[in-house]
């Protein structure tokens, strides 16, 4: 007997079948099917063939891969009593719910008192579905592995691309062919991690930025996952994401996975970057105040450090404010005795040395310059330094002789005292002041992975926004190093990168904006000399890649020139102008024809702007022209450079561009396949092109 369920947006169709009472397979899942597709008979047409050296039948590629039915790759689920011995469970079909955009699987193994339940749901609007999985049983289980639900991966694909990175190098493109065998990827530091952010895009053959089909899935989870795409000797393939392995220390009697987001597009990679960009923006992202615009940001980090003056940091604001900034953000070195980064980490109570008459004298000089104020903390670290370490050493998580990292060790989160112990005084920081923002960091990776540490992490940061519903919540981690869509849940702001170099920052960004909207992703204007790469960058350049995402500065303001300060006042004041439609924009990567460039194109409605990087010096004498997308190429567009005035400063380029003396009226046909010539320029400089639809 066959039963079949679809999950329907107006662009993709995934169809789950069941065969005899077994688990459930996914067998379609692609463009938008036929409302009368007969479901019964695909499950048949999926079904591939037996030669010889297989079995007779061959085993489902189901949503959780059973050991238990020869399948030959990868089980969906590992799991042992509380004996250490292997339970392996041969689950059959139960239950069904399912509603227009949701659907829920239920599956029991009587003989080991196992219940297993798949859910899906697909939101219409922003064409991802979540997926996740829960393991429930009546007795203690000890849980190596548990996959969210199974997904095939296409067959007319010869890559795959996932994400690595390090700290001042997030968000780095891996493509990797597909071939026989297994690809594992495992990040074990207990949060989301620089090195494996848990992503995975699957184009098709011939897929590009802007065309072709591809396949996302992201994990939503910020202690540590796991992910395995495998091609079968039978040729299939599957795709499982979970938590790491071996991170649930007791034996439990229920197990869920955290969501897994996927979706198929039709129109190249950046179908997939906008269905995840519009997920967290329209429905994870919850705002203290929505009707707000995102302010223009300043960190005093790079200006001060630890060396906090009051009557320093006075006129730092007061020339940030003049500058556009409308938010201070007081950064590391305000408590306790904290001169450096060896000490008072757990000690969040202020400085009376620095601050002797506490905050309220900095504060109320921001708000007095109509900014609002942010400050920093490390909740989830402890320097064994600290008075609250020498009270309890037994908060730390680890052994007593583990590794140092940036001089801390971590509180255990798991603990309820922990969790009330840091409710309590960060609290009190935000109750007894003015406080917006909290840049809340995590410099460290675990001693040893534990799902615990996280979800006490996510209690707490839920119980700070109910108590304090008007404060915003920044998620940093040495830079990107906490980056998931389970983390924006519960904050709203990420720091995808320690490094302030426009350069480096302008790929970090462009690579992504294939997961994440311009709202979230925090970008700020170093200093002219980058403290983390050493690199001199013109502050034209700097303000128009920090101009890309969420706009802040972080540098020491009293280093500008008056040339340098007039350039980041018009770009702040630009941005301003058009951060409200820019909100809403969708951010799609351009196929630049020029190694060197690169490009993306912000679109919102009728209007867009294209940012143009020169990364590296070009190989051809002459930019070639530069193509945009998503346009009616039936429209005609007014499009022109925002910053034409910088044409001047590249006296190499002597042309007749267009461009360069004004706007132009074309086709959106025309400037999808032929592109605009743009003026010639420099490495590491950035041309900015608004379009409006006449």
């Amino acid at each position: 007997m066959i039963h079949c369920w679809r999950l329907d947006d107006a662009r993709q169709t995934l169809v789950l079948g069941v065969r005899d009472n077994h688990l459930a397979e996914a067998i379609y899942w692609g463009p938008r099917l036929p409302d009368d597709e007969n479901l019964e008979m695909l499950y048949g047409a999926h079904e591939i063939d037996v030669t010889g050296g297989m079995l007779d039948v061959n085993p489902e590629l189901s949503i959780c891969p059973e050991a238990t039915r020869t399948f030959p790759g990868q089980p969906g689920m590992v799991v042992r009593d509380e004996t250490g011995k292997s339970v392996l469970p041969a689950f059959s079909f139960e239950s069904v719910e399912q509603s227009e955009t949701a659907l829920t699987l239920t599956f029991t193994d009587a003989e080991n008192g196992l219940a297993y339940r798949a859910h899906f749901a697909i939101d219409p609007q922003t064409h991802l579905i979540t997926l996740w999985a829960e393991l429930e049983g009546t007795r203690a289980l000890n849980l190596h592995w548990l996959s969210a639900p199974v997904l095939p991966a296409p067959q007319l694909s010869d890559e795959m691309i996932d994400v690595a990175g390090r700290w001042c190098g997030e968000f780095q493109i891996n493509r990797t062919p597909w071939s026989a065998g297994m690809r594992t990827r495992e990040n074990r530091t207990g949060r989301t991690g620089h090195e494996h952010f848990p992503g995975l895009i699957v184009p098709c053959r011939g897929a590009t930025n802007t065309q072709g089909e591809a396949y996302g899935f992201h994990y939503g989870w910020s202690g540590g996952h796991k992910m395995v795409a495998e091609e079968l000797p039978d040729g299939r393939r599957q795709i499982q994401f979970g938590n790491a392995t071996q991170v649930e220390d007791e034996a439990r009697t229920l197990f869920k996975t955290a969501p897994l987001y996927v979706t198929y597009s039709n129109s190249g990679l950046n179908g997939c970057a906008v269905a995840f960009q519009r997920h967290v923006r329209d429905r994870l992202i919850t705002w203290p105040h929505p009707e707000r615009p995102r302010p223009v940001h300043y960190n005093c980090w790079e200006a001060i450090y630890f060396d906090h003056n009051l009557p320093e940091l006075k006129e730092i604001a007061t020339i940030a404010a003049g500058l556009g900034a409308e938010r201070f953000v007081l950064d590391d070195g305000w408590f306790g005795e904290r001169d450096d980064d060896t000490s008072s980490l757990a000690d969040w109570e202020v400085d009376p040395r620095k601050y002797p008459d506490g905050l309220t004298p900095l504060i109320d000089h921001v708000r007095g310059l109509g900014m609002v104020f942010g400050i920093w903390f490390e909740p989830e670290m402890i320097n064994p330094d600290s008075n609250i370490y020498r009270a309890h050493p037994e908060w730390a998580l680890g052994r007593e002789d583990q590794i140092l990292g940036r001089n801390q060790l971590v509180l255990n989160m798991a603990l309820p005292e922990v969790r009330e112990f840091l409710f309590e005084r960060i609290g009190k920081i935000l109750a007894d002041h003015d406080i917006d923002y909290v840049k809340w960091d995590h410099n460290r990776v675990l001693p040893t992975p534990d799902a615990d540490q996280t979800r006490g992490t996510y209690a707490l940061l839920d119980r700070l926004r109910t108590a304090f519903p008007d404060v915003e919540i920044e998620s940093c981690a040495s830079g990107g190093g906490r980056t998931d869509f389970g983390i924006l849940e519960h904050t709203q702001r990420v720091w995808l990168s320690d490094s302030n170099d426009a350069l480096e920052r302008l790929k970090i960004q462009h690579n992504a904006a294939l997961f994440l909207p311009q709202c979230v992703t925090g970008s700020h204007v170093g200093p002219r000399v980058c403290h983390t790469s050493g690199r001199v960058l013109d502050i034209r350049f700097r303000a128009w890649v920090a101009a890309q995402r969420h706009m802040g500065f972080e540098m020491d303001p009293r280093e500008l020139t008056d040339e340098e300060a007039d350039v980041l006042r018009r770009v702040t004041a630009w941005w301003k102008a058009n951060r409200g439609w820019m909100y809403h924009a969708d951010i799609l990567r351009l196929d630049a024809a020029d190694p060197a460039v690169v490009a993306e194109q912000h679109l919102h409605e009728d209007q867009f702007v294209v940012f143009a990087g020169k990364a590296d010096t070009s190989d051809q004498i002459s930019p070639r022209p530069l193509r945009f997308t998503g346009l009616n190429p039936d429209a005609m567009y007014r499009v022109d450079l925002v910053n034409r005035d910088e044409i001047a400063r590249v006296a190499l380029s002597r042309g007749r561009s267009m461009l360069k003396t004004g706007a132009m009226k074309v086709s959106g046909r025309y400037l999808m396949h032929h592109g605009v010539t743009l003026p010639w320029s420099f490495p590491e400089t950035m041309w900015v092109i608004e379009g409006h639809k006449i």
